[in-house]
């Protein structure tokens, strides 16, 4: 019993400390990582954020979502090579509850590729790393998914 105790516990308390921390605040948290350069999962991170935010508005509950772009994902916020520009720009304005944010060390290292200035959209908060605002996200409580 002990070893059992010893050996699950710690994997229980892992994946449910989460969960609790979110439910004393009473506020849902979400980060959805996008860091490949594909439509698809781009919409998908926007389906799921608004899927999301309508749920829990049905519910009278609040939810804060974290869209964080880095690497390939971050054309996602480019207003030059975006493939989903009116859709995103149409989605900020609709869902207060989304935060976008670009990876600033992304953003530099294009830079520094194409010698040119990466313009991102003025809604998007630029962030000095997004591994690392994932990471601070994490432990706050939000809950990772990578659609």
């Amino acid at each position: 019993m002990k070893f059992l105790l010893k050996t699950f516990l710690p994997l229980v308390l892992l994946f449910v400390s989460p969960i609790m921390a979110q439910a004393e605040e009473g506020v849902r948290k979400l980060i959805l990582q996008v860091s490949d350069n594909d439509p698809s999962k781009m919409n998908a991170a926007l389906n799921v954020a608004a899927n999301v935010s309508r749920h829990y508005s049905s519910l009278g509950e609040e939810v804060d979502i974290k869209i964080v772009a880095f690497n390939a994902g971050l054309h996602m916020l480019r207003r030059d090579t975006s493939p989903v520009a009116k859709r995103i720009s149409n989605f900020s304005l609709s869902m207060p509850n989304v935060v976008f944010q670009a990876c600033g060390n992304t953003i530099s290292s294009m830079k520094r590729k194409s010698g040119k200035d990466v313009p991102v959209f003025e809604f998007a908060k630029v962030v000095p790393a997004g591994v690392v605002t994932i990471m601070e996200l994490d432990a706050k409580g939000y809950i990772l998914v990578r659609p």
